[in-house]
């Protein structure tokens, strides 16, 4: 059996929405909800449910539909660790945990290598919060249970201060903002998430500019919340989207991905209460990028 958790209010059919997450056919998918193999929260269902935020989906069948999560032998930058936790500095280009189309050479295979069974779900073991593929930076990872539980209900009640530096298309013209938009997925392309107010969540950008050229606004920005894409979903509503972006921006430059690096964390530690803060550079290509605006 398979147990799911929706974690985004994703507005799609179920049958669409399993044959994402599980890299099997619709058809099959519809095969085995015809079967009463598939509850929504301890029920059974018709294939043109949507699905919605916190349902619990039950896949009970002996198909082999399972994906196999297995170790890899792949570098990983630790800032710190202890017996409780980890801070990760993710290199960008690297996806956080097994999806259809990666099912190898993310972090979760990178941790399952270096530390075995670790707290969480399956397919995200330890996780406590993403980083996109190519946005670097510092992330939470838990070991154990309990401290995956109270890392995360610190991250929903706004105990977590993270920071992140941007490139944006644009010149900026306030010295400070903030960006007050629920986001929730594009109606019109399911890979994008958008501002709307239809199946959204509250989400909260505070950004301030750091450094001016003649193109594009270097800045840094601080979340009251952790909604997927969120930093590039803002920044392209006000018209300033995140340099280099694919998805919400206006064309790549370089092979690099977004100008989005997260740089700093700062928590009190879930189990002994002490303050911790830190602070990574952005990696060489953010940087040469910035030389490369300051000469123009």
């Amino acid at each position: 059996m398979v147990v799911l958790s929706v974690e985004d209010n994703e507005d799609l059919r179920i049958d669409k929405y399993l044959s994402e997450k599980l890299d099997l056919s619709r058809s099959k998918i519809q095969k085995l909800m015809k079967d009463e193999k598939i509850l929504v929260n301890g029920k059974v269902v018709s294939n043109s449910y949507s699905v919605k935020m916190d349902d619990v989906i039950e896949v009970n069948d002996q198909l082999d539909y399972t994906i196999s999560v297995e170790p890899e032998d792949i570098p990983i930058n630790i800032v710190y660790e202890d017996d409780d936790l980890l801070v990760i500095n993710k290199e960008s280009g690297m996806v956080v945990h097994p999806a259809p189309g990666h099912y190898s050479g993310t972090l979760v295979n990178a941790l399952l290598y270096r530390y075995g069974k670790l707290a969480g779900e399956e397919f995200r073991p330890g996780i406590v919060h993403r980083l996109d593929k190519d946005t670097s930076g510092l992330m939470l990872v838990a070991k154990k249970e309990d401290i995956l539980e109270k890392l995360s209900t610190m991250i929903s009640e706004k105990e977590v201060e993270r920071k992140y530096l941007a490139i944006v298309d644009g010149v900026i013209k306030h010295e400070t903002g903030t960006v007050d938009a629920p986001i929730g997925r594009d109606k019109n392309n399911r890979q994008k998430m958008a501002v709307t107010d239809q199946n959204s969540r509250e989400a909260i950008t505070h950004f301030k500019v750091l450094e001016r050229f003649q193109n594009h606004t270097f800045i840094e920005c601080k979340l009251d919340t952790g909604r997927t894409h969120q930093i590039r979903v803002h920044m392209a509503y006000i018209g300033y989207p995140v340099c280099n972006d694919p998805l919400y921006g206006r064309g790549k430059c370089t092979e690099f991905g977004q100008m989005l690096h997260s740089y700093h964390i700062s928590f009190h530690h879930p189990r002994t209460g002490k303050e911790l803060t830190f602070e990574v550079d952005a990696p060489k290509e953010f940087l040469d990028k910035l030389e490369e605006l300051r000469e123009k």
